[in-house]
């Protein structure tokens, strides 16, 4: 951590959410690794899918959209590939009671239009992210700064089909807690002390914006101007939707990530397949989305061109609440029951070849303070007898209905299709039950129909860390109206013990209340934990060498092309 200056307070919880207990990989401080004789101007060409929203970095909250905002633009921190926070635009972040904050930003930097940063950019920026009326999928990260209620305000009807939608009805247009006294200076005032605050500075919803994105978010969003290590690669057509997305080298960025190469190409698959297929006669250069068939024999099919490394991202089948088979008394033994009959170990070695890890807890093994024995947890036990007994409970409780199929949404371009398989034969099998996927052929529509809530059974999900902390894989995915709690999962003691948490003093105290919050997740079993990743990833001839950062995306800045 390189901090100008760190107060006690802050001290005593720096390493909360920091070490990554088990993940490997280069890079130091400065975020970066050793240069060498590649060639700085070669484009090289990325397996990746349309992103589910224009590009905006406070609206964008998957994997396929997150990978272009993080190249295209810089916040105040960044993480090196070990997952230590390193300062980007930020000269120093302090605090001396970890609630109330000042942020030096540093001076001469500037958009790739010329306009400066100041920081007076990061509070609009912010500001914009956080109000409701804008409608960011990532203002949920906003919510521990003061007045963030009052800005994303909503209220509440119910139409003639039951459903309950939000309205935004802000109360006021900026968050109280937050102010530019100069352009050098940010003041942030948390609503309670939340020692690992600085740490999520690095994540995309707090990237700055330039103020023609504020004006006019939705034509920005398909040409965004950034301050990153790359820049679209024109200024208009870099994005050709269904197909790629072109950028070139930001050859002003004197930043911790500056790039090694010329440019990246994201090509869109539907399918890994063919992608593969391309990566072998050299047409596409690095793809961290393998197919199943191809789990093994990569470490041949690319000798000396693949790594693998636990990260932290893990997956989940999650039960919607608004499903009336899972709902109730019948309804919670039924989740059980679908845990017991999962046999993740045998899936995890047949179908991904030891490339996954069957799940322990809802957060992954690399993180700081995963506990592996949570009570609750032995219900990722594969248990096909206990399964049976639990489905039958429930029956004799209420009847389940057995009209239609049990659904799995799952996209296609992603290598899901043999997991989904083999998890609906072990319902089929061990519940009696017919199950089978419900296709989708982009990561962005199921994401779409689970934001609408129109599932008609079960729905793959997976979280890739944001930054690394226990906290992160819990409240922005499970917490009360977080940003990626699609399904709609409530429950006010979960919600407690997450604030209890981000407000504890030291790192093993956050921790324990994390673990206790996810004794709440495995009583109600909001969705299902699977596996955790050892994320594999495979390069052409093209390139000298490719590596993940501490949560599994591609460090794309430091491949080097021959």
């Amino acid at each position: 951590m390189r901090l100008s200056r760190m107060s006690k307070a802050l001290g005593a919880a720096a390493a909360l959410a920091l070490a990554l207990s088990a993940c490997s990989g280069g890079g130091g401080t400065s975020g970066g690794s050793a240069q060498s004789s590649g060639d700085p101007n070669k484009v090289i060409t990325a397996y990746s899918n349309e992103p589910q929203n224009p590009l905006l970095p406070a609206n964008t909250n998957e994997v396929y959209g997150g990978r272009v905002v993080e190249m295209l633009f810089e916040g105040l921190r960044t993480y090196a590939a070990d997952g230590k926070p390193v300062n980007a635009l930020a000269d120093s972040i302090e605090s001396s009671d970890s609630q109330n904050w000042t942020i030096k930003v540093k001076q001469g930097q500037k958009f790739t239009n010329g306009e400066a940063i100041t920081a007076k950019t990061f509070v609009d920026s912010w500001n914009f992210a956080a109000l409701a009326t804008n409608l960011q999928n990532n203002s949920f990260f906003f919510e521990s700064i003061e007045g963030y209620e009052d800005v994303s305000a909503t209220t509440k009807s119910t139409g003639a089909d039951g459903k309950t939608t939000s309205t935004p009805a802000p109360k006021a247009q900026t968050m109280s807690g937050l102010s530019a006294p100069d352009d050098q200076t940010i003041k942030v005032k948390l609503v309670q002390p939340e020692a690992d605050w600085s740490l999520r500075l690095g994540y995309s919803a707090f990237f700055p914006l330039p103020s023609e994105a504020l004006k006019d978010p939705k034509k920005f969003g398909e040409n965004p101007i950034g301050n990153g290590p790359y820049k679209m690669a024109k200024d208009t057509g870099a994005w050709v939707h269904d197909q790629s997305i072109s950028l070139v080298k930001n050859a002003d960025y004197k930043g911790p990530r500056e790039a090694k190469n010329g440019g990246i190409t994201f090509k869109f698959y539907t399918d890994p397949g063919p992608a593969y297929t391309d990566l072998q006669a050299d047409n596409l250069d690095v793809t961290d989305v393998l197919p199943s068939n191809a789990l093994k024999t990569y470490t041949t099919d690319f000798q000396d061109r693949n790594a693998t490394k636990p990260v932290a991202s893990n997956s989940t089948l999650n039960i919607p609440g608004y499903n009336p088979n899972f709902q109730g008394e019948a309804g919670k033994l039924r989740r059980q029951a679908l845990s017991y009959a999962i046999n993740r170990e045998e899936i995890a070695k047949v179908v991904f070849n030891g490339t996954r890890t069957p799940s322990k807890a809802f957060a992954p093994p690399v993180i700081d303070g995963f506990k592996a024995d949570i009570p609750g947890s032995e219900v990722l036990k594969y248990d096909p007898a206990k399964a049976k007994d639990l489905w039958a409970q429930a029956d004799k409780i209420q009847p389940y209905d057995a009209s239609k199929p049990l659904l799995i949404g799952s996209n296609t371009d992603g290598g899901n299709k043999e997991w989904v398989d083999a998890v609906a034969n072990n319902f089929k099998n061990n519940l009696g039950i017919q199950s089978e996927i419900q296709p989708f052929a982009k990561f962005a529509e199921l994401l779409n129909v689970r934001k609408s809530q129109s599932l008609p059974g079960l729905t793959r999900a997976g979280w890739q860390g944001d930054y690394p902390s226990l906290y992160n894989f819990l409240g922005p995915v499970w917490a009360t109206g977080a940003s990626s709690n699609y399904e709609k999962y409530s429950n006010p003691e979960f919600d407690k013990l997450l604030k209890d948490g981000l407000a504890a003093k030291s790192t093993d105290e956050a921790n324990d209340k994390f673990n206790q919050a996810q004794e709440v997740l495995f009583k109600d079993l909001p969705g299902l934990p699977l596996w955790d990743q050892n994320r594999a990833i495979v390069w052409s001839n093209n390139v000298i060498k490719a590596e993940t950062g501490w949560n599994g995306q591609i460090r794309y800045f430091d491949i080097q092309a021959k």
